[in-house]
């Protein structure tokens, strides 16, 4: 591997968080029963409230981050309580204030530019002080009067087909919120906002992804790759928390392609980049069910479907991100194999770059040395066996596997 100065990339913190908004939406359609693009929808009516109260441009490009990572905690939460069923997810989540804690405590170390601090532990509490917390009025940032307030708005009504009664109805109800749930202030400025046809028409699912682009403040920073995984790295704790049974399915996967990346003289952004993709290999899992995931025992067809679907949603979110070229390719390539039998592209061997297959690799054994709901975690000698024999059959890279072995025999 030839090695080279860091590269650097013009990072947007908002524009990273948006690229993986639909994959947070799914996990919430999942869990708590919500609808499409509720966080693209609850960042786009902050901004617009937040560009009337006058924040600055770092402000809105951290308020539009913090909105639509504003539930990133309910993964936390359902680990806490395995039993809730979608059905009664909303009541389960909504009524514990461990998806609020959970989701500040996750975000710790992302980059924010102004600094924001208890916007996601605060984000559900209520003006007059009967939220989760007992926070009240000014006492509860601004960011998260702004988030609790667009949630709310959309959780009451289908913003994508509200009609003209609806929006009178919703105007109405809001304006009972006032300095109870809601700041008295921020019920106004929504009510001036919104007199503008088009902002109706930009929360439609059609249109509110241009809309959300288009308005919020072009804010990035030059950054190698070693800076910008400090960033995924918290993402995946967000991935990982999905499923109970992945805790720290990504985060070690990252650890061991980093131990490889070592092994074969990585520079210092290869490794990062390779880092970045093991961090968000599994971000498309996010859109598949927890009872596909959790499920004791094998899955059917339709099932097994679903589930090959993921790596499509990970390389559609990635791709959407400045600089992310290579780090897609690894990352959503993890399930192609090289006889071609892989999914979701069926991509042949020649198709396969070595960090591709690098990654299908580390993931196998990560996986086959974790704990599934259908099995007991496997040791590193029976992985190992089952490694040899899919590289015999010229399903995944033989030399790889040997480097594995010897890399983590110790372990």
């Amino acid at each position: 591997m030839r090695r080279r100065g860091a590269a650097r990339v013009n990072f947007s913190l908002a524009e990273f968080t948006i690229a993986l908004s639909h994959a947070l939406d799914f996990m919430e359609i999942d869990l708590l029963g919500g609808v499409t693009y509720h966080s693209r929808r609850v960042a786009y009516i902050a901004l617009r409230l937040g560009e009337l109260r006058g924040l600055g441009t770092e402000e809105l490009s951290d308020l539009v981050s913090l909105a639509i990572l504003h539930d990133n905690g309910i993964g936390f939460a359902f680990q806490e309580r395995p039993s809730a069923v979608p059905d009664e997810g909303r009541e389960v989540v909504e009524s514990a204030a461990l998806h609020c804690s959970a989701g500040e405590e996750n975000l710790r170390g992302f980059p924010f530019l102004s600094r924001p601090s208890g916007v996601i532990l605060n984000h559900h509490e209520n003006w007059d002080g009967s939220g989760f917390f007992h926070v009240q009025g000014e006492g509860i940032p601004l960011m998260a009067r702004l988030i609790r307030l667009a949630d709310l708005v959309d959780q009451h009504c289908r913003l994508d087909s509200i009609d003209y009664a609806g929006k009178f109805e919703l105007l109405a109800w809001i304006e009972k919120q006032k300095g109870i749930t809601l700041d008295a202030e921020l019920v106004d400025a929504f009510a001036e906002v919104s007199g503008s046809p088009a902002f109706w028409l930009d929360l439609k699912n059609d249109f509110i992804r241009a809309a959300l682009r288009q308005r919020i403040p072009r804010f990035e920073r030059e950054m190698d790759f070693r800076a910008v995984r400090g960033t995924t790295a918290v993402f995946s704790r967000i991935i990982d928390s999905k499923s109970r049974f992945t805790r720290l399915h990504s985060q070690e996967l990252s650890e061991k392609a980093g131990i490889m990346a070592s092994r074969y003289g990585y520079d210092s952004e290869t490794t990062a980049k390779l880092r970045i993709a093991a961090d968000l290999h599994d971000v498309g899992k996010l859109a598949v069910s927890n009872a596909i995931l959790d499920k004791n025992g094998p899955l059917d067809g339709a099932e097994v479907d679903v589930i090959q679907r993921h790596t499509y949603y990970t390389r559609v979110s990635l791709q959407e991100i400045h600089g992310f070229e290579e780090i897609t390719e690894w990352a959503a390539n993890h399930h192609e194999k090289l006889d071609g039998s892989g999914y979701p592209f069926r991509f042949p061997r020649e198709r396969l770059d070595f960090n591709s297959r690098l990654l299908g690799c580390l993931d196998i054994y990560q996986a086959l040395t974790e704990l599934r709901p259908y099995r007991e975690a496997l040791s590193h000698e029976k992985t190992l066996g089952i490694m040899r024999g899919m590289a015999e059959a010229g399903k995944i890279e033989a030399s790889i596997v040997e480097d594995i072995g010897e890399a983590f025999g110790h372990q």
